[in-house]
């Protein structure tokens, strides 16, 4: 439940029933593996997108009702076909993926937006149609609640991102706080980035409460499951405003403490 790398899916939670966890798990498989491919290791960037691209045809075969070539894809084409699965966010992902391979720096929120669009809200949607709820108003709440998610690791992971050469804070964003690049590179924690990073810190934690919900309306399990990742992603903005945005020196995670008030806000709010 941790709001890091793919990490949201609740592959071993005891709160994801148990017909669902081999879905989930051949789900999150392919993300991971994807997402690797995208940022781990030493490999060119045209080596990546020549990787993602083979995954993108692995799609194809699945859509075309073909045999699959690999593993993953031979687990995902029965996960997909056992729950009537939309292929489309699974492509949505790759797009993120080819684009973390080519983009560093994102000028506008729409932009940012946009990317989370396809990195973050497909992970949602399909959660709901495995649970059988992927209705509009379901979607659009779910859609808010993964791209608030990503947008709160994005904030954790300023100093880490920036060690990859990437800026996912929106470029207009520094500029209207006065922050340069170079603030970020020396870790300057004054008083503009402050002030930037609680801009940002607000935002997300409207995004989060806007989707919040869909946490309330869906039943049992997957409502329960679901407010304890939005009470998460807004512990996570507490952690980060504590220390004025200063997520150079150490990243803002959660500790035992926190969990406790995460699962106290989870089960009464």
């Amino acid at each position: 439940m941790a709001v890091d790398h793919y990490e949201n899916f609740p592959v071993a939670s005891l709160l994801l029933p148990a017909r669902l966890r081999p879905a989930v798990t051949a789900i999150y498989a392919f993300a991971r593996s994807a997402d690797d491919i995208a940022d781990e290791g030493d490999a060119r960037p045209e080596e990546r997108l020549a990787a993602l691209h083979a995954y993108e045809a692995e799609l194809d075969l699945i859509a075309q009702h073909l045999p699959c070539s690999h593993p993953i894809f031979t687990r995902l084409a029965q996960t997909i076909a056992d729950h009537a699965l939309p292929l489309q966010p699974f492509r949505d992902l790759l797009s993120a993926f080819r684009q973390d391979v080519v983009t560093t720096r994102y000028p506008r929120y729409t932009d940012l937006l946009d990317y989370c669009r396809r990195s973050a809200n497909p992970v949602g949607t399909l959660m709901l149609h495995l649970y059988g709820a992927a209705n509009e108003e379901n979607l659009r709440d779910s859609d808010a609640v993964c791209s608030a998610l990503q947008l709160i690791n994005f904030w954790q992971d300023v100093a880490i991102d920036w060690q990859k050469a990437r800026i996912y804070l929106p470029l207009e964003d520094l500029a209207r706080f006065g922050v340069e690049q170079d603030d970020i590179d020396q870790a300057r924690n004054d008083q503009r980035w402050q002030q930037l990073m609680q801009f940002e810190i607000d935002r997300a934690r409207a995004l989060m409460l806007s989707g919040a919900p869909l946490a309330r309306r869906l039943p049992g399990r997957i409502g329960l499951e679901l407010r304890m990742v939005v009470q998460g992603g807004l512990r996570i903005l507490e952690r980060i405003e504590a220390v004025r945005g200063d997520v150079f020196g150490q990243r803002p995670k959660l500790g035992k403490r926190d969990w406790l008030i995460v699962g106290w806000r989870g089960l009464t709010r």
